[in-house]
């Protein structure tokens, strides 16, 4: 026995509460998404009718099919193949980078970062939910499932810092309701110095110190602001002031709202994490009937047999939260009752599994062959100029831990290739070719006892690389409005 153990109502009614927060703090935001000024919202505002459609929730409806399909091992393998699958037609910001990377041939976590000006956005620590809920009382797991999943879009950046403290803060949350508590877990997921670490604790002292609600959303602004309203310092400031200075559910999300920039982000991350720590009993009647129980997808979710609505929904995450707890956490499982240790915060607050995820080279590509992840390390950007050697490296591992292994590699005839010396725990190889095309390819064999391992990478050529000016976006269609190349115009 596992030494947490989570009731099974409690944990299902806690799963429903989340997704149904989730729809309900979108829906309030989506109208004012992007205004950087403050609001004065007390309800929804126009009154809706049903939830409106919102990628924070959608991507992780492509998620939870990629665990039902390819299990409760995902590799980031795995989330590239459900991206370009279901997600395509996503034009916006990251989004649209990472699935040009992913057309180019280059794989994660280098595809997140590669030409990506967006790694410091929202669009990943909007869909910590699925991880919290599947690794419900095992925040360490939530976190480095989090970072598998953020790494695909926002490799190196803000953005898989905020992905994962949610991840970690929400699955804390089916055990523990105290915010400062949850906070704490979080922050323990995600480097002290990172930006997203700096504005969730300047919001906590800002409360704690006494600084009214409009100050201390200014004072957020003035530190930690940035003129692209999805950045992700700003909005993790706002959701936790939305959190802390508001007096019931509602007036939360309204609080979190009002701080302007990515609301449908702060008030969706919100409504979950009041979801989870409440249940169904803390969300007020008059907040769930205007949207009701349905589930509206978003244009841009393609070929997605998603859930009819938040009971289906709830049924298929408790299913793979059960398989997730029995074979992959050492800390928490479902059972008839809570059960929950004297010393149940220093096991919610170990980092380890979080620290091993970031252990891991955002300027590398994986891919998982036989349970095994082979990275290729760029150590810098994957392209190879002519005439200049550049060095690589090879790394394998099994279940987060370095694997010892046997490494060649081989490219192209006319390339020198020669081995280098060991460092970082990667074995090292010397590149260097006189002419380099748009597109080149080197394979690694890696030879784990009986088991020879085959894998293969892209490097790109200097024509292939010509690079993307800071702040602009892929180019869309001017009628469907989807990613030029994923167009949707004739699916309708």
């Amino acid at each position: 026995m596992r030494p947490i153990q989570l009731a099974e109502a409690t944990y299902r009614d806690k799963v429903y509460a989340c997704w149904l927060g989730k729809n309900i703090g979108g829906t309030l935001g989506t109208p004012y998404e992007g205004d950087k000024s403050t609001h004065d919202l007390t309800f929804y505002d126009p009154v809706p009718t049903e939830p409106l459609p919102n990628d924070d929730l959608d991507l992780q409806l492509v998620w939870l099919k990629m665990l039902q399909e390819r299990g409760v091992y995902p590799s980031v393998s795995d989330f590239a193949d459900y991206w370009v699958k279901h997600l395509g037609p996503y034009p916006w910001n990251e989004y649209g980078f990472c699935r040009l990377n992913l057309d180019r041939g280059l794989r994660p976590p280098i595809s997140g970062c590669y030409d990506n000006y967006y790694i410091d956005e929202m669009g990943s620590p909007i869909r910590s939910e699925i991880w919290a809920c599947t690794a419900a009382g095992d925040p360490g797991l939530a976190a480095a499932l989090a970072w598998n999943d953020a790494v695909l879009d926002h490799a190196g950046g803000e953005g898989v810092y905020g992905e994962m403290f949610w991840a970690a803060l929400e699955s804390a949350a089916f055990v523990v309701s105290d915010p400062i508590t949850l906070i704490r877990i979080g922050l323990a997921m995600i480097p002290v110095h990172s930006l997203i670490a700096r504005a969730v604790r300047d919001a906590v002292w800002l409360h704690e110190n006494n600084v009214e609600w409009a100050e201390a959303r200014e004072r957020i602004v003035r530190n930690f602001g940035h003129f692209w309203p999805c950045n992700a310092a700003q909005n993790h400031g706002f959701t936790i002031i939305g959190w802390l200075y508001g007096d019931d559910f509602g007036d939360c999300l309204c609080k979190a709202v009002n701080c302007g920039c990515d609301t449908d982000c702060t008030g969706a991350t919100l409504g979950s994490v009041l979801g989870i720590i409440g249940g169904t009993a803390a969300i007020p009647d008059g907040w769930r009937e205007p949207i009701g129980e349905g589930i509206v997808l978003h244009k841009f979710t393609q070929n997605l047999d998603a859930p009819a609505d938040l009971a289906e929904l709830t049924d298929q995450t408790v299913d793979i939260g059960k398989q997730m707890l029995q074979e992959r956490s050492r800390l928490a499982d479902i059972g008839d009752e809570r059960v929950v240790p004297d010393d149940v915060l220093t096991l919610l607050s170990d980092n380890t599994r979080a620290l091993m995820a970031l252990q891991q080279d955002p300027q590398s590509a994986i891919e998982t062959v036989e349970g095994y992840d082979i990275a290729l390390h760029y150590g810098g950007e994957p392209v190879l100029r002519p005439g200049v050697a550049r060095t690589v490296g090879v790394s394998v591992r099994r279940d987060g831990e370095p694997v010892a292994a046997e490494v060649e590699l081989r490219g192209p005839d006319d390339w020198t290739i020669r081995p280098a010396a060991e460092a970082l725990g990667r074995q090292r190889f010397t590149l260097c070719a006189e002419e380099v095309a748009n597109e080149n390819y080197v394979s690694v064999v890696a030879r784990v006892g009986d088991n020879e391992l085959r894998a293969r990478y892209l490097l790109l050529g200097p024509g292939a690389a010509p690079g993307y000016a800071c702040g602009v976006q892929v180019p869309r269609c001017p009628n469907c409005q989807a990613r030029l190349e994923s167009c949707i115009c004739n699916r309708r």
